[in-house]
């Protein structure tokens, strides 16, 4: 199976690097899905998006991001985000409790993308 080195990383942590049999990801122009040998290409992530990692181990790894970019070059995809949390870090009942209160503040939107991110990883 063809490969790709990928990493994640936030501005306050490095979320994960390895190999990857694919990464999607939303970004402005819509959501873009990378396989190794994809043209490179530089895009910027959407606020409140979800990122999917697949692992050459099979796993799928979900996280809600705050902005920031995407970078394919030939033999790397570098998902550098403003801010990122893991689908199974995400505390639902607390993200809900932000939507439903929130009333579309930021807090609100963000905890949205949790939430999708959340739906992600069970799929």
């Amino acid at each position: 199976m063809a490969e790709i080195a990928a990493q994640l990383v936030a501005v306050e942590r490095a979320l994960w690097s390895g190999q990857a049999t694919s990464v999607t990801a939303q970004t402005t122009e819509g959501e873009i899905g990378v396989l190794p040998g994809h043209e490179p290409l530089l895009g910027q992530l959407v606020e409140n998006g979800v990122v999917t990692i697949r692992t050459t181990d099979g796993d799928k790894l979900v996280a809600a991001v705050q902005g920031g970019f995407l970078s394919v070059a030939r033999d790397k995809i570098t998902i550098l985000a403003d801010s990122a949390v893991w689908a199974d870090e995400v505390d639902t009942a607390d993200a809900e409790a932000r939507v439903r209160d929130a009333d579309n503040s930021d807090d609100a939107l963000k905890a949205e993308a949790e939430l999708r991110a959340v739906k992600r990883s069970q799929h």
